[in-house]
């Protein structure tokens, strides 16, 4: 095989493969990216089995084929090379080289013949835009458990119906829900537990592209597929049963305070720095026109902060962990957000004010301090 290519384009799309791509595996072809060419693109694959890429670029191809080249080595490499073309020859002996300017390298690759085959992508299911996908991930992402052990908290809830793309995640202590309606590309109806690590490939591609660019959806028994232009991620389907998370849904908040985003995360962020590096605890009380923050650790000190409000309910104080209250304040993106609660023992609710382009919720279980 033998292909000459732009180091722009090479690097645009090798960078793609790095989250794919396994660092430290008991196979060694993992941790290898699979370098096609055919006609006038070169076509990379990536995987570590969980996840797959596939990726291509225009190249002028003197000599179709194919071989597997250490994907981080690679990278590396070619960054370091000025602007212009890489021309690359992957010999019968699996080593590549690449030629540019006055630099001559090769490198020891291995054979394609051991690199797993990914599977084809089936039917389309739907189509939506990269926006509105990666806006839902950021609002739910954080909330993901991150104890392995609860493998089918470690992953989103990927809902779609006629029209609507609801997506929901939880740790056991807060879950984020978030429901986007009015989008034309649905027109079935899926459920599927969408791992976190896809979640975080899909905000690299947004990143790079138009959030106005269509994702192609569509999934199988195992496998769930995005394809964005030329560039298709695939995902293996996280297994088991997730909460029957409308029954977590706070039915009834007698109580709602509407506060400034960014001054109750500032307040937070200040008064958090006194509490206690493990529960991070704070507490919070609703009072006649004002929210007070306070926490204390007893060898570090106390900190208090007042926020004027126009609430006029009886006197109500809950503990929270200030990290969960911050999480949903990073991610929300409107000036306001409404705080909605029961009493010191059920879950409060925090919603964006005026949200309606997507509906978000954010419900999180009260701390005894």
């Amino acid at each position: 095989m033998e292909f000459t290519v732009s180091r722009a384009d090479l690097v645009r799309e090798l960078n793609l493969s790095q989250g794919v791509v396994e660092k430290k595996t008991t196979i060694p072809i993992l941790s290898n990216v699979l370098v096609e060419a055919d006609g006038d693109r070169i076509h990379l694959t990536a995987t570590d089995l969980e996840l797959g890429i596939r990726a291509s670029c225009p190249a002028r191809v003197k000599k179709g084929g194919g071989g597997t080249i250490p994907a981080r080595r690679l990278l590396d490499y070619v960054r370091l090379l000025p602007d212009g073309d890489v021309q690359v020859k992957i010999q019968e002996n699996h080593w590549a080289s690449l030629v540019s300017g006055r630099s001559r390298t090769r490198i020891a690759g291995m054979s394609r013949d051991s690199f797993p085959e990914l599977p084809q992508m089936p039917e389309v299911l739907a189509e939506i835009p990269i926006g509105i996908i990666a806006t839902m991930i950021s609002k739910t992402i954080f909330a993901i458990s991150a104890e392995e052990s609860r493998f089918t908290l470690n992953g989103a809830l990927l809902l779609l119906n006629k029209g609507e793309l609801t997506m929901v995640a939880t740790d056991g202590h807060r879950m984020a829900l978030v429901e986007t309606t009015d989008i034309p590309g649905i027109n079935a109806s899926y459920r599927a537990l969408l791992p976190r690590k896809a979640m975080q490939e899909l905000q690299k591609l947004a990143s790079d592209a138009d959030p106005a660019a269509i994702v192609r959806f569509s999934g199988d028994d195992n496998h769930l597929f995005f394809q964005l232009g030329e560039r298709l991620l695939l995902s293996r389907k996280l297994t088991g049963n997730f909460p029957d998370y409308p029954r977590v849904l706070p039915k009834d908040h007698p109580h709602t305070v509407t506060l400034e985003r960014d001054e109750l995360r500032g307040a937070i962020e200040r008064v958090a720095q006194f509490s206690d590096e493990r529960s991070r605890a704070i507490r919070v009380r609703f009072g006649s026109n004002e929210v007070k923050i306070h926490s204390s650790v007893s060898e570090t000190g106390e900190s208090e902060e007042s926020i004027p409000s126009t609430y006029d309910g009886p006197a109500v104080e809950i503990g929270f962990n200030a990290q969960y209250l911050l999480d949903f304040l990073k991610a929300v993106g409107e000036p306001q957000v409404s705080f909605l609660f029961k009493d010191p023992n059920s879950a409060g609710e925090m919603r964006p004010a005026g949200d309606k382009a997507q509906q978000y919720r954010y419900v999180i279980m009260p701390m005894r301090i």
